[in-house]
This record gives structure tokens, C-alpha cells and sequence, in this order.
């Protein structure tokens, strides 16, 4: 209990509660339902734009990796923005900025238009997050209402991608894949109108310079390393496509982190980041993305090519993973006030391993029944750990309640591009060495491999979040 205790209440939670924090939360929520759709909503779409646009095959995914890079590589920048601009305005531009983009995305005549709108909803999205998570928390300071306002952004934020594969397929389909962009600008007008009469304009937060060095450094260190892990998988690891930009990301960082020690006005405080609890909470969900993206990644495709599933009917199978997210968002709400962070962060991540370990049984005649397990059970998990990370990330962090916000994403984006590249890989380098004249089953071997592989690096990934959580000095 002891644990908690220092951050559990805020200095200002005497102050009487806004009348309006729930249309706040219902508007922020939106926001950041629609970055959430847009990370996944266009993988369905691709071969029809590809079709549509004449896309070659390698840049066909730049139309995922431009949106990952955009958004992963400002997320840090978009925090330190939204405390020199003001939580309200920032909020407010991101969502015209991204309404924009995606109409931009939507009427494009050719792959440059394209490219284009999807590179700049990532940018859009970089400021809008951690605008977001800061509304949040300075909304919610009381224990009790934080961690239901926190449950429900960790729903919203967890059914996400999900959705995205289920509207991808549905918009696709029966209408047009143009549709997957042009779905943003009723959401964003919708989150607009909220944020405009619910938010409360907050004044600047005194103080704050932007600390240029360290935001060059943490943008080109980020997009490095998102770019060199979405090479790994076409070009293969020894590539200089790949471990070029590793190499240099790695680099820019280390440096990013020697400016940070030393700067006046760092970009990224490293208190924020050495605080135990704080750090736990990012490699946690590092982890749980690496694991979440294996089985969003490997049931996508084995629901479609080996159940033969249309791509509407694929989504709808999602659906027990919205399921297990809101049990887990439900069982951990209550808990967040009163139990220490390690237990439950743990649990969650070793949830996630468990439903992994279940994909990597998996055969080609198992049938949905096994999916929905592994659904569910890292639903559950991904729900559990979610919500701990982001509630305790911005707990008692003060000013710094933007960046604290913006890294939980940050690891969430640097562990999907992580978790891509690397369990593609070997699952691909396992079905290419299975013996075995039927080819779904050699592919669902390398899947097996993979999974397997991913609930290993989950159970160790536990222990050392155990490690790192535990009482002690910060």
C-alpha cells in the first residue's frame, strides 16, 4: 500500500470536480478513437488502393509505415507543444490538422496525395495524443474518478484496432476504400464540438521552453528506428535499408539522452522516466504491444487465408477482444487506487503470455473456437495494463502530464514496430524451414514459433517490471 500512497492524491483534488469532466472525457475519448482507427483501418483497404492509385508493391506500405513514423517520431514534440500552446488549443488544432489530412487522403488522385495525407494524420495525431492524456489527468485528479475516466480511455484506446480491421472491411466492401479516410471528419467535427464547450482552457504552463537539440535528436532517433524495423520484414535484417537506420536511431538517442541530462528545459525530464513506478509502466506496454501485435497480426491472417474469412466477417471476429478488454478495464478500474503497480502490471502482462502461448497451438483445422480464447485472453491482459500504465504515467507528474502521457505511447508505437518486424521474421524464417507439403500449414508452424517466442518475452518481460516497480527509492 505504501507504494501508492505519495501519488495516490494529487495537491489539487480538494478543489471542487468540474461539472463538465464527463463531456470532456466523452470528447477526448473520441480523439483519440480516431487515431486509434486510423492505425489499422487502411491494412484491409491496401489492395484496393493499390488497385485504385497503381501502387507498386514497395509503396504499398508506406501508406502503414508514413502514419507510424509520423506519429511515433513527434509523440515527444507533441507533448512539450501542448504545455507551450495550452492543452485546449493544441487539441483543437490537431483535430482540424488530422480532419484536413484525411480529406486530403481521401480525394487523392495519385500515391504522392496519398502519402501525403497519411504522413501528416500522423503528425496531427502526435499533437493530439499527449493533449489528451494531460486533459485527462488534470481532469481527473480524485483516486475514485480516475480510475474509471482512465478505464474507459483504456477501452476506447485498447478496442481501437479492432474496430479499425471491422470498419476497414465494412467500408471497403460496400462502399469505397476512400471512405477509411474520409470516416475521420464526422468523428473530428463530433470531438471538436466537445472539446470546445467541456475542456476548460488551461493557462500555459509557466516556464516551459522548447529545447530544440532534444527534439531534433528524439524525432530523428524515433522515426529512425520505426522506419529500420518496417524495412526489416521486405528487405531482411542484414539490409542497409535496416540496420543503417537502427544503428543511427540507437545513436540519436543515446545522445538525445545526454542532452536531456544536461539542458535547461529538456524536451523529456529524465525524472519522468526514472521515476520506478513511471518506468515500469513504459516497458510494460512496450511488451504488451510486441505481444498484442502478434495476435492481431497472425489471427487477421489466419482468419482470412486459412478459415477463408471475408474481410467483414474477419473483423467481426474481433469482437471477443473488445470483450476481454472491457473485463479487464472493469476489474482493474477500482483497483488502481489501492493496489501497488506491480500487481498489476504483471498479471496483465502474464495474461497476454498466456493467450500467446495458446496461438502457438494453434493448427490449421483448429477452427475460430481457439481464436476466440486467444482473443480473449489478451484482450483481458492488454485492458489490465493499459489502463495501469496510463493512469500511473500521468499520476502526480504535474507539468510534465504530457510528455509522462505522450512516452506510454511512444513504447506503445516503438514495441509495434518492434513486435512487426521481429515476430514477422521469425515466423516467416520458421514456415520457410517446415518440411511440409501443405503451405497454410507451414505457415501456421511459423506463427506457432513466433507466438511461442513473444509469451516467452512476455514472462521475462513481467519479471523485470517486477523488478523495476518494486518499493524502494525512485
Amino acid at each position: 500500500m505504501t507504494t501508492t500512497s505519495r501519488y495516490t492524491r494529487p495537491p489539487d483534488s480538494a478543489a471542487p470536480p468540474d461539472p463538465r469532466r464527463w463531456w470532456a472525457l466523452a470528447a477526448v475519448a473520441t480523439a483519440q478513437l480516431m487515431i486509434g482507427i486510423d492505425m489499422t483501418i487502411m491494412n484491409i483497404a491496401l489492395p484496393s488502393v493499390q488497385r485504385d492509385l497503381h501502387l507498386s508493391d514497395p509503396t504499398r506500405q508506406w501508406v502503414v509505415t508514413l502514419f507510424a513514423l509520423g506519429y511515433g517520431g513527434l509523440l515527444l514534440l507533441g507533448g512539450r507543444l501542448s504545455d507551450l500552446a495550452g492543452r485546449k488549443r493544441t487539441l483543437m488544432v490537431g483535430l482540424i490538422g488530422f480532419a484536413t489530412a484525411s480529406a486530403l487522403g481521401g480525394a487523392a488522385t495519385g500515391p504522392a496525395m496519398l502519402l501525403t495525407g497519411r504522413a501528416l494524420q500522423g503528425v496531427f495525431g502526435a499533437l493530439l495524443t499527449p493533449a489528451v492524456l494531460a486533459t485527462l489527468a488534470a481532469t481527473f485528479p480524485a483516486p475514485a474518478e480516475r480510475g474509471k475516466a482512465f478505464g474507459i480511455y483504456g477501452t476506447v484506446m485498447g478496442s481501437s484496432s479492432g474496430l479499425g480491421v471491422l470498419l476497414g472491411g465494412v467500408l471497403t466492401d460496400y462502399l469505397d476504400w476512400r471512405w477509411c479516410m474520409y470516416v475521420n471528419l464526422p468523428i473530428a467535427a463530433l470531438a471538436a464540438i466537445g472539446v470546445s464547450r467541456a475542456v476548460r482552457p488551461v493557462p500555459r504552463v509557466p516556464g516551459v521552453r522548447l529545447d530544440v537539440t532534444g527534439a531534433l535528436l528524439a524525432t530523428a532517433g524515433l522515426m529512425a528506428l520505426v522506419f529500420g524495423f518496417a524495412r526489416a520484414e521486405p528487405d531482411g535484417w542484414d539490409s542497409p535499408y535496416t540496420f543503417g537506420p537502427l544503428v543511427a536511431g540507437a545513436l540519436a538517442l543515446v545522445a538525445f539522452v545526454r542532452v536531456q541530462a544536461r539542458v535547461k528545459g529538456p524536451l523529456l525530464p529524465l525524472r519522468v522516466v526514472l521515476d520506478r513506478r513511471r518506468g515500469g509502466s513504459y516497458l510494460a506496454v512496450l511488451s504488451l504491444a510486441v505481444g498484442m501485435f502478434a495476435a492481431l497480426f497472425f489471427l487477421t491472417f489466419y482468419l482470412q487465408d486459412v478459415l477463408g474469412y471475408s474481410p467483414v466477417r474477419a473483423g467481426l471476429g474481433f469482437l471477443p477482444l473488445t470483450v476481454g478488454l472491457m473485463v479487464g478495464v472493469r476489474a482493474v478500474g477500482p483497483l488502481l487506487a489501492r493496489v501497488p503497480v506491480r500487481w498489476l502490471l504483471c498479471p496483465g502482462l502474464l495474461t497476454i503470455a498466456s493467450g500467446l502461448a495458446l496461438l502457438g497451438l494453434l493448427r490449421t483445422d483448429s477452427g475460430y473456437w481457439h481464436a476466440l480464447l486467444v482473443f480473449l485472453l489478451v484482450g483481458l491482459g492488454t485492458g489490465w495494463v493499459l489502463v495501469t500504465a496510463n493512469s500511473t504515467a500521468t499520476l502526480g507528474a504535474g507539468a510534465d502530464s504530457a510528455v509522462a502521457g505522450a512516452m506510454v505511447m511512444t513504447s506503445q508505437q516503438v514495441g509495434a514496430s518492434l513486435g512487426t518486424a521481429l515476430l514477422s521474421t521469425i515466423a516467416g524464417t520458421a514456415a520457410a524451414h517446415y518440411h511440409h507439403h501443405e503451405p497454410a500449414e507451414a505457415v501456421v508452424h511459423g506463427f506457432n514459433v513466433a507466438s511461442l517466442g513473444a509469451a516467452g518475452f512476455l514472462c521475462l518481460a513481467a519479471l523485470v517490471v517486477s523488478l523495476i516497480t518494486r518499493p524502494g527509492r525512485p
